[in-house]
């Protein structure tokens, strides 16, 4: 009989959060692996939250770790930064570290289940698909007809509820993560003023290095981080809430503090987002 090894992992984010918890409530017979790329760039807000996570699932939650940090990375990829268009930072410290994990249970002879959390109204993600038969990849959330509604009610009802980050960023992933909108990168100087200090150093050693990206699509930095330009971002985001709450009229999301960062923030469905990072 084919020994089978039953793997979730887990992004930091609301979906994946929301996935271990249904299974362990639905499925609390299978023996699941639960695990965590960790780049060694996450906010705090996330241990944090795998903290809590871990207690609910009454199990360890794996840490795996890439063999190289970012700035390792960094300078193997010519001080270029990574960008949608070359997404080095998830292919060497997220797929790789996976891969290389999940190929000691095929070697010991497993049948590799993954369970990844895209969702029922998300059609149109695939998540990652192995090309290895021995790696078969279950969607459960689509089988159950569960949506992002689904998911928020899975962690109210649970007490898991949203990581704190929620309060004022979209995503999971690192600190400088280049899918942040503006506004997230101006609270991120606010909430974690060392993070923003860090990505602008790597940014300025990219640029030193003639690195033809930035973390902000045509703006450094550098140029950005001006109180009159936050201000502005501000005040335009402002513009956006006001706007989008005159076509969505009293909707709101009672599981969440701040309605326009879930609704207004949350573009994974049109950016194009890495989902190993941020489901």
């Amino acid at each position: 009989m084919q020994k089978v090894k039953h793997l979730l992992g887990l992004s930091g984010g609301k979906d994946s959060a929301a996935l271990a918890v249904f299974m362990r409530i639905n499925y609390p017979d299978l023996d699941i692996d639960y695990f965590f790329t960790d780049t060694g760039e996450e906010l705090p807000e996330v241990y944090e939250f795998l903290d809590k996570l871990e207690a609910f699932l009454g199990k360890s939650i794996t840490k795996l770790n890439p063999h190289r940090n970012f700035k390792f990375w960094l300078r193997e990829n010519g001080h270029y930064l990574p960008s949608a268009q070359s997404r080095w930072c998830t292919i060497n410290l997220k797929l790789k570290p996976f891969r290389e994990w999940v190929d000691k249970f095929i070697k010991e002879g497993y049948l590799v289940k993954n369970y990844v959390a895209i969702r029922f109204d998300e059609s149109e993600r695939q998540g990652y698909i192995a090309n290895n038969p021995m790696i078969k990849t279950a969607f459960p959330f689509k089988e159950h007809k569960i949506d992002k509604a689904g998911v928020l009610e899975i962690l109210d009802s649970s007490g898991v509820n949203l990581p704190k980050y929620y309060e004022w960023r979209s995503r999971s992933g690192c600190t400088f993560c280049f899918f942040q909108q503006k506004i997230e990168w101006v609270r991120l100087k606010e909430q974690h003023p060392e993070a923003f200090e860090n990505a602008k150093a790597l940014e300025k050693t990219a640029k030193d290095n003639q690195s033809p990206f930035t973390w902000i699509k045509d703006e450094s930095l550098e140029e950005f981080d001006n109180p009159k330009r936050f201000e502005q971002i501000k005040a335009d985001f402002e513009k956006r809430i006001q706007r989008e709450e005159s076509i969505k009229g009293k909707y709101k999301n009672q599981l969440h503090v701040n309605l326009e960062i879930d609704d207004l923030m949350d573009d994974e469905e049109q950016n194009g987002s890495c989902n190993i990072c941020h489901k």
